[in-house]
C-alpha cells in the first residue's frame, strides 16, 4: 500500500494558515470498489487504511522517517505556492491606480 505525504491547502473559508503548516501522511485508496450494504444502503469498504488513517507530522522529514521506519512506500507531493496578489481595499482609491474606476 502506498502513502501520500503532502501539506494540505487551506480551506477556502479560512483566512489564516492554521492547518496548512503541518504535513499529512495519508494512504492511497486501494483499487477495490466500495460495496453497498443491502439493509441500510450505506457504502462500505474493507480498506480501513485509506479512509480512517491520517497521520499528522510537524515536518516533511518526520513523515518520511516514519514511512521508511515502518516500511511504507510513499510519494511526496511538494506544496504549490498560491499565486495571489495582496491588495488592500484602500488601493481601489489610489491616485496612481492603473485602470479606470467603474461604478
Amino acid at each position: 500500500m502506498t502513502a501520500r505525504i503532502y501539506r494540505p491547502a487551506k480551506n477556502a473559508m479560512q483566512s489564516g494558515t492554521a492547518k496548512s503548516q503541518r504535513w499529512l501522511l495519508e494512504f492511497v485508496p486501494a483499487a477495490q470498489p466500495r460495496s453497498i450494504e443491502p439493509l441500510m444502503g450505506w457504502t462500505s469498504s474493507a480498506d480501513t487504511l485509506s479512509s480512517q488513517v491520517k497521520l499528522w507530522f510537524e515536518t516533511k522529514d518526520e513523515a518520511i522517517a516514519y514511512a521508511t521506519r515502518n516500511g511504507i512506500a510513499y510519494k511526496v507531493e511538494e506544496p504549490k505556492d498560491a499565486a495571489r496578489r495582496t491588495m488592500a481595499y484602500s488601493d481601489n482609491f489610489r491616485s496612481d491606480r492603473i485602470g479606470t474606476w467603474t461604478h
